[in-house]
């Protein structure tokens, strides 16, 4: 691979994957950015990349390059303009889901970080072309190796609150839910993963990537195992490496990989290991688990509530809970609807998040 556009290029996975084609000589056609343009125009020095995206029109004067668009179409009209073949989507929330589209309907691939694309519209999305950047889903990859599974596991932190006592819970604060036992995120996804919602979004995931609803996840504290394979012969393989995003990165941008990229796993400094249950009491999302993995289209409904939820928590409108209630409601609320196209999904998102502002 030559080149890549790289969109989300400011967030932790954007500067993991600046940080990889560096180190395999793979040139950055163009980067796309929010609103940290310090780090943006550090990245443009380094990279020359042709073109830029940023988020707002009023920050364009201080990005030091002389092919700037703005705002949500400038990165569509980047993805159209651009020649290269891997689009690495890093965006956050229901914004990346466009520029997959975008990019799949013109044959490209997409490294994909951002899950809201397929939870969203994984029905409407072309797999082949979709490889996803995330230490589960590539685990679960690495693990299968095209021989026949019987059930799939992907596993999980707990998030910022595992070890709270659950009264407390309901006190919790927005800088309280950012502070993650095992991984340095950004925002949303750090608040996902305290909800557990992220989990759920991955449980998705794993279904349209693998074609499958026989699939589950569990927690284990120390982030050391991402997936595990249970086979039909009855073994189970699981998959460990450390807490880095580079390897499933170098993976979608390499395709295969012979360098050591993490050093190996020190199993004699892991000590023990502990899978623990999700319980619906500290994580009220589980509940819908086996209903949302048998009607997979209503993932559009719980991803558009959970992002006014999430920001109804961060203005201190609702309490920690109040989140999984708001989304809880809506997706009872709108259990009925199920979308045909990619235009119905935009409609149902725009409906959702009305009812749930309300």
């Amino acid at each position: 691979m030559s080149s890549i556009v790289l969109l989300g290029s400011t967030g932790s996975i954007g500067v993991n994957t600046l940080l990889v084609a560096q180190r395999n000589n793979i040139s950055i056609e163009a980067l796309v950015a929010g609103s940290n343009i310090a780090l943006l125009n550090k990245q443009i020095s380094i990279h020359k990349p042709k073109m830029v995206a940023i988020a707002n029109e009023e920050d364009r004067h201080k990005v030091t390059h002389n092919n700037v668009l703005c705002g949500a179409e400038a990165i569509l009209a980047i993805i159209e303009a651009s020649s290269s073949q891997t689009i690495v989507n890093a965006l956050v929330g229901y914004a990346g889901l466009a520029p997959t589209l975008k990019a799949t309907e013109l044959g490209k691939r997409v490294a994909l970080a951002n899950k809201e694309s397929l939870v969203v519209a994984g029905e409407f999305i072309d797999m082949s072309l979709i490889t996803p950047i995330d230490s589960e889903h590539f685990g679960l990859w690495y693990l299968m190796n095209e021989r026949p599974v019987s059930k799939l596991y992907i596993t999980a932190s707990g998030g910022a609150f595992r070890d709270w006592e659950l009264g407390k819970m309901k006190d919790a604060t927005f800088s309280d839910a950012l502070k993650h036992p095992n991984w340095s995120m950004g925002n949303k996804i750090t608040i996902d993963s305290a909800t557990m919602t992220n989990k759920l979004f991955e449980l998705l995931e794993a279904k349209w990537l693998f074609n499958t609803s026989n699939i589950d996840a569990v927690i284990e504290k120390k982030s050391i195992i991402h997936a595990l394979a249970e086979f039909k012969d009855g073994s189970t393989t699981a998959h460990f490496a450390g807490v880095d995003m580079k390897l499933p990165i170098a993976f979608a941008l390499q395709g295969e990989v012979t360098e050591e990229i993490l050093p190996p796993t020190n199993l004699l400094g892991i000590g023990a290991l502990e899978f623990l249950p999700i319980e619906a009491a500290r994580y009220p999302i589980w509940d819908i688990k086996e209903h949302i993995l048998k009607n997979p289209h209503l993932g559009v409904v719980i991803n558009a509530a959970n992002e006014v939820a999430i920001e109804a928590f961060q203005k201190e409108q609702c309490s920690f809970f109040g989140m999984s209630d708001m989304v809880l409601h809506a997706y009872k609320k709108f259990e009925d609807v199920k979308a045909t196209n990619i235009d119905e999904i935009v409609k149902i998102d725009r409906e959702v998040r009305k009812y749930v502002t309300k």
